[in-house]
């Protein structure tokens, strides 16, 4: 099932002896637009200290009482690196947290999780960098023949943590329309001009299906969607989507 990065930036986190915060924020890697963290703003306990927690650390997720279950502690997140989280996550702050927690390194040899160790020798790739998915909504999206309107949130995958789709805002064309769109119909990002290009034209997706979020997506829905663009459903692709234990 699909879940709305807005839904999720409010869950509460508890370790194994007792909460740790609230999800403020997720950073996804720009190659596979996978969440590889959550931001957490833990409160007054931990001088309100903003940590990292890796998808791996969820041992349950309790998706009605919107809390996430971790296999830590408060005393390994509070010993945990430190990490600025309001400025860019160096790849060396990354080595340093997986190995701190003794995860695996997600770059690598592909997929979206990959099982090189901590201590596995291997290159950094500094053309992986993390996004914020705040920042990312908002930016404007544009076709091959013009804009179309900006990104209005986020819909993640809650077996693989992958941004499954984009959900844009086209109400400056289209009143009160939504639509989705698969990251792997994005032709290009300008980090710099907020701007994300599509490998569709305008009116491919002014006909495409109208996405309701006040609805579950449903199988069906995201079908018709694949249909519409002529493009093979991510379900029927095999791919290695779950997160490392």
């Amino acid at each position: 099932m699909l879940r709305s990065m807005h839904d999720l930036a409010h869950y509460t986190l508890g370790a194994t002896d007792g909460d740790i915060g609230e999800v403020k924020d997720f950073y996804f890697d720009d190659a596979t637009w996978v969440i590889r963290y959550l931001v957490v703003e833990t409160g007054t306990w931990l001088a309100s200290r903003k940590v990292l927690i890796a998808p791996a650390s969820i041992q349950h997720c309790d998706w009605q009482a919107q809390r996430l279950t971790l296999n830590i502690t408060r005393e390994q997140v509070k010993a945990s690196p430190d990490i600025d989280t309001d400025k860019p996550v160096s790849r060396q702050h990354e080595m340093d947290y997986l190995g701190y927690y003794g995860y695996p390194f997600y770059w690598g040899t592909g997929g979206l999780w990959d099982a090189a160790r901590p201590d596995t020798p291997l290159e950094p790739k500094d053309d992986v960098r993390l996004r914020s998915g705040k920042e990312v909504t908002g930016y404007h999206i544009q076709a091959k023949d013009g804009e179309i309107g900006h990104v209005h949130g986020l819909l993640v995958n809650e077996e693989s943590w992958a941004v499954q789709y984009l959900v844009v805002n086209t109400s400056n064309w289209w009143v009160g329309h939504k639509v989705l769109i698969a990251p792997e119909w994005i032709d290009d990002i300008s980090w710099q001009e907020q701007k994300v290009f599509l490998d569709l034209d305008r009116d491919s997706v002014k006909n495409s299906p109208a996405y309701d979020d006040t609805l579950p997506l449903s199988r069906e829905h995201e079908t018709v969607l694949y249909t519409h663009y002529r493009r093979t459903v991510y379900w029927s692709v095999e791919t290695r989507v779950d997160p490392p234990q």
